[in-house]
């Protein structure tokens, strides 16, 4: 029987999903997230064209662009998740099958990622789908790629998703589809699932990282951040009160978790969408009113899968040499080809 259950509206373009099976070695949420965080891969790609695009005054984000020899064709614009960059292991994946199906490939760095800490006072946060808005125009009206795909992982799939929502029947012309892995778009069941027992393995993973990005913001513009608000913040949604809804302009944690969630949008994406969801993801929740919400829009196709974790998806390779086992990277690019 099939690892996964797909939910696809009328209005969804031809494309089917191939059904996920997890590796034999490789089973439960836990197992296949930590087994893709530390699992290295080998994945050459061509010499990137570094673009630091100006998402707001002063406040550049750097995009690692990978482009077929005509620049004139299908564009995949790639978000990352929390802390994670242009070189995150999904990312470099998603490019390789991406290029080898024919598109460009445009791998985004949110605010401060990449090596960018240094660029301007700001921080980036799950809200600022403007910033992929901005990112997708400077690639459309520098290059004039026809058509663009947004991707999104974790974070960046709320963000994608987001955009998506916001921009439901006036997207621009050029924007074909969108497609998000474990998209985070219930911020504060997501904060509070990490918060879990079971979880706290991520979340300390994803403090020390987020304490090390603020202490480094501090020393780079003592005038804008202040280090003594770290003092008491023992979880993530401490961390996003403290800090995130203090310096982003929200009330405060739940201010900022109800405002930027893609779940307040889902019903008014009006291009094609796939969304994959692993049942068993450590972290990541989908309420069920969201979940309500994105069987009910009929562009929306939903892949479900009983395992796979937290953008993990380590499955069985099928023969394919150019197949590594990474499921929902390929799946992406299967979705993507249809608007070739």
């Amino acid at each position: 029987m099939a690892d996964s259950d797909c939910i696809a509206g009328s209005n969804v373009p031809v494309f089917r999903p191939s059904s996920f099976q997890p590796h034999p070695r490789l089973r439960g949420g836990h197992v296949q997230t930590l087994a893709a965080f530390f699992h290295p891969r080998r994945i050459t790609l061509p010499q990137a064209e570094r673009r630091l695009i100006e998402v707001e005054a002063g406040v550049p984000l750097l995009c690692q662009c990978y482009w077929q020899p005509n620049r004139q064709a299908l564009t995949l614009i790639v978000v990352h998740g929390l802390e994670g960059s242009s070189e995150s292991q999904y990312m470099v994946g998603v490019a390789r099958y991406g290029l080898a199906a024919g598109m460009n490939v445009i791998l985004m760095n949110q605010r401060n990622c990449g090596g960018m800490d240094h660029c301007a006072p700001t921080l980036y946060n799950s809200s600022r789908s403007a910033d992929v808005a901005a990112v997708a125009k400077n690639i459309v009206d520098s290059n004039g790629i026809p058509g663009f795909v947004l991707v999104g992982f974790s974070m960046g799939g709320n963000l994608v998703l987001k955009l998506a929502g916001e921009w439901g029947g006036n997207a621009p012309a050029q924007f074909r589809g969108v497609a998000a892995v474990c998209p985070a778009i219930n911020l504060a069941a997501g904060a509070d699932a990490l918060h879990e027992p079971a979880n706290r393995i991520y979340e300390y993973y994803f403090l020390l990282q987020l304490f090390r990005r603020f202490r480094r913001k501090a020393r780079l513009f003592p005038a804008s951040f202040d280090v003594a608000r770290l003092r008491g913040v023992r979880s993530l949604r401490d961390f996003d009160d403290r800090i995130t809804a203090y310096y982003c302009g929200f009330a405060g944690a739940d201010d900022y978790y109800a405002r930027a969630a893609a779940a307040n949008v889902i019903s008014q994406i009006a291009r094609p969408a796939l969304v994959i969801h692993a049942v068993n993801d450590p972290f990541v929740r989908l309420l069920p009113e969201t979940k309500r919400a994105i069987l009910a829009n009929p562009h929306i196709m939903y892949v479900e899968t009983k395992d796979g974790g937290h953008c993990a998806f380590l499955g069985e390779r099928d023969g394919d040499p150019a197949y590594d086992g990474h499921w929902a990277e390929r799946e992406i690019a299967e979705f993507a080809k249809q608007f070739l």
